[in-house]
């Protein structure tokens, strides 16, 4: 009898094995799945980056991620890659996938469906899909067809990828973060104006990869009528389409020849203005390509939280809020910043009518300032600066 149940231990250990619930291979598989949906960000907006891992006794034999809007999914473009790359079907089957497979009609068919047909016995997901509609529904369907599903591995991990998307799908407002470069005592410019540059050329190219993961880009007319800025992803980062260019504008003051509403991309660039600017000069802007919102009037300036609204009807999933110092501080003090990127150079400027990085009104007391959680410092490669990113604590 000794004999007989250590046999069926071992047998048990073996099927286990077989199956692969084993946590650390299933944190090794969804690490490669998370790997290969970062090569989505910036790319699949307004989907969520995604990506699958196919395992068959215990090796991939097929993955995929989800490239852009409206293309097949992670979990297709696994599903195809093992068929075309196995002549017999290796059983069973594990798919391992970073965010919980759709289970609708959209501009692709339910990847549950397809999940089902190509008898995948087991899939190991990181995330839950935040769509309330849809939230939980996949798995449920998937157990009903007698899949076995496992969740909530690295599902951190999973979750931040796609933090951008999870905002926008539950608020309908994008992930908003605040982006500046200043020196050590948190200057922008000096008390001249001048501002180029703080920052090296390496840590530029760092920040226009941060340009290349967001749909938009927000400065406010201070910054278009001192520096005329591009405002587009350069400095060798790659990107199929620029991100919109956002202009909040309330009074009208930006030139009409400025590069943002002259050059190729103009028709990516988003005006937010007001009816206290020149009816002429929101008239004209339309005829040269250029969108423009005009929201209410709210405390002198433009209402910021309408904008988003507005954005996000736009389908615009995260919005980085470039500066200058004014419109920095205006978003703090709405309460609307999600994140920050805050680049450091080793210097001081000081002065006391030097430009900081954020204006506005500020905290009152000390008790009220923004309090920020999830702090990682790094140093940009080759330089002495320094990078803070950082959530904004609720």
């Amino acid at each position: 009898m000794l004999y007989s149940g250590s046999v069926f231990i071992l047998l048990m250990m073996k099927f286990t094995i077989q199956g692969q619930s084993c946590p650390e291979r299933d944190e090794r598989f969804m690490w490669r799945a998370l790997a290969l949906a970062r090569r989505g960000l910036g790319k699949t907006s307004p989907n969520p980056c995604v990506g699958a891992v196919l395992v068959g006794d215990g090796r991939v034999i097929g993955e995929g991620w989800h490239k852009k809007a409206g293309g097949p999914h992670a979990e297709i473009e696994a599903i195809r890659k093992a068929k075309d790359s196995t002549p017999g079907r290796a059983s069973p089957l594990t798919l391992y996938v970073t965010l919980e497979p759709c289970c609708t009609h959209g501009r692709t068919p339910p990847c549950t469906d397809a999940i089902i047909a190509a008898g995948i016995k087991r899939i190991v997901v990181g995330a839950v899909d935040p769509n309330p509609r849809h939230r939980g529904r996949g798995l449920t369907l998937l157990r009903r067809a007698g899949v076995r599903v496992e969740s909530g591995v690295l599902a951190q991990k999973a979750t931040r990828l796609n933090e951008a998307f999870n905002k926008w799908i539950t608020t309908g407002r994008p992930l908003v973060i605040a982006k500046a470069a200043m020196s050590l005592d948190g200057k922008i410019a000096t008390r001249t104006g001048d501002s180029k540059w703080i920052t090296s050329d390496a840590t530029r190219r760092c920040a226009h990869k941060l340009r290349a993961q967001v749909d938009a880009i927000m400065v406010g007319a201070q910054t278009v009528i001192r520096d005329n800025p591009q405002l587009t992803v350069r400095h060798g980062v790659n990107r199929a389409k620029q991100p919109w260019r956002i202009v909040v504008d309330a009074r009208g003051r930006c030139p009409k020849n400025a590069r943002l509403f002259t050059d190729a991309h103009r028709s990516r660039t988003i005006v937010i203005t007001s009816n206290k600017s020149p009816a002429y000069w929101r008239r004209y802007l339309p005829l040269e390509g250029i969108t423009v919102i005009t929201l209410p009037w709210k405390r002198g300036r433009v209402d910021l939280r309408a904008a988003l609204r507005a954005l996000g009807r736009m389908n615009v999933t995260s919005v980085l809020v470039e500066g200058g110092g004014e419109l920095l501080g205006s978003v703090f003090d709405a309460g609307l910043v999600d994140k920050v990127s805050l680049f450091y150079a080793p210097m001081v400027i000081g002065g006391r009518k030097a430009v900081t990085a954020v204006g506005g009104e500020g905290a009152a007391r000390v008790r009220r300032a923004v309090r920020l959680r999830d702090c990682r410092w790094s140093i940009v490669r080759g330089t002495d600066e320094m990078l803070l990113e950082a959530v904004v604590a609720s």
